[in-house]
């Protein structure tokens, strides 16, 4: 009998030893791309500001998405004893689910297949001070702007030392 090993649990996938917690929305009937452009808009924010983003965002893929942040925030404050005011979204990206095939029919007989896809919503919030800080990018100047200064600056003063 050969040994099987076990996947992490997924908590530990997601969030490792952290605090925080997750919420999933399986099995949501909205395309993939359509939540995606709404989670894209929420990734880093404040838990607070992204529920008052979503609640007055247009697409209607919000809704979804305002409810999975929603219970993971709750899950957090339940399960973790953390204050919502203090989480961030860290993680939130959109799978795609099963696919319904439907069939429209066509001219002469024939059919064409209507594709009515699914998506699973992952949202994980954790707290602002756990989470690992960004990395700072050094702010360089740009060698050719700065090599023509130094041209200007030579050309003028050589200008004043001629008149």
């Amino acid at each position: 009998m050969s040994e099987t090993t076990q996947r992490p649990s997924r908590r530990s996938a997601l969030l490792g030893e952290r605090p925080g917690s997750y919420a999933i929305a399986r099995h949501v009937r909205m395309t993939p791309m359509k939540v995606r452009r709404v989670v894209d808009m929420v990734r880093g924010m404040d838990v607070v500001d992204a529920l008052t983003a979503l609640q007055f965002a247009p697409q209607a893929a919000s809704e979804p998405v305002y409810k999975v942040v929603a219970s993971a925030a709750a899950n957090a404050e339940q399960t973790a004893a953390l204050r919502i005011e203090d989480l961030f979204i860290s993680q939130a990206y959109v799978d795609e689910g099963v696919t319904m095939r439907r069939i429209r029919p066509r001219a002469k007989g024939s059919a064409s297949r209507i594709l009515k896809r699914a998506s699973h919503i992952t949202v994980v919030v954790e707290p602002r001070a756990a989470a690992p800080a960004p990395k700072a990018k050094a702010v360089k100047a740009p060698k050719a702007k700065a090599e023509k200064s130094e041209k200007a600056a030579k050309a003028a003063t050589s200008e004043k030392k001629e008149a």
